[in-house]
Formats: C-alpha cells, structure tokens, sequence
C-alpha cells in the first residue's frame, strides 16, 4: 500500500507540473475530466461520488474554476438548489490542451508495458 500511496503522490506532482501552464493542477483537470467523462451534467455531490472525493473539496476546486470561467452552473430540473456543473468554451479548450500535454509523456512512461497490465488496474 505504501508504495501505492508514493506512487499516487509522484503522479499527481508530475501532473501539477505538466498543466501548471494552463493554470492546472491535478485536482483541477481530474475535475475537468469528471465533467467531460460524466453523460450528462451533473451536480457537485454526483461528481464527487464518481470521484471518490470528498464533496466539500469538490465543491470548492469547481468555486475556483467557475471564477477563472473553465465551469459554468445550469439549473437542475430535478433539485433546485443542487446545480448542474457544465464545462465553458474556455474550460473545453483547457481540458483539451491538458490531454495533449499528457498524451506524449504517458506514452514515453508506458514505453513497454503491455496492454493487459495497464487493463489489469483499471477498475
């Protein structure tokens, strides 16, 4: 378990250091991913479930992006104080820089692993 741990702390330093350019850190484009990921959009407290994140520390990173205009709220038809988080142009465009920026350097880390065990941790 340890080692997973370092390795989780190693990977989310490199994707700090990967999207810091794009006012990024691996909290802010996991979000972005959960959003992008998501079928329809969802409320902070749904986001937070698919993450397994703690909705308060949700809450607030979706605060923060919502002021640099990377999210945006829409009525939720179905609760009324629970909005749905949607991705802006600008929060799209981010996104979409920060996966071209991870696609060269997984590749180069994943050089030689086979197929099987990278689908092996996926859950």
């Amino acid at each position: 378990m340890l080692d997973l741990f370092r390795l989780n702390s190693l990977l989310l330093t490199a994707g700090d250091r990967l999207v810091a350019r794009l006012g990024l850190t691996s909290a802010r484009w996991q979000i972005l991913g959960a959003i992008v990921a998501a079928d329809r959009p969802q409320p902070v407290a749904w986001l937070a479930r698919n993450l397994g994140a703690n909705r308060q520390n949700v809450q607030r990173i979706i605060n923060d992006l919502h002021k640099e205009g990377l999210v945006a709220f829409e009525a939720n038809p179905h609760h009324r104080r629970a909005q749905l988080v949607v991705l802006t142009d600008k929060g799209r465009q981010t996104f979409d820089a920060a996966m071209r920026l991870q696609a060269p350097w997984i590749n180069s880390r994943s050089d030689g692993l086979l197929v099987k065990d990278i689908e092996t941790v996926h859950l």
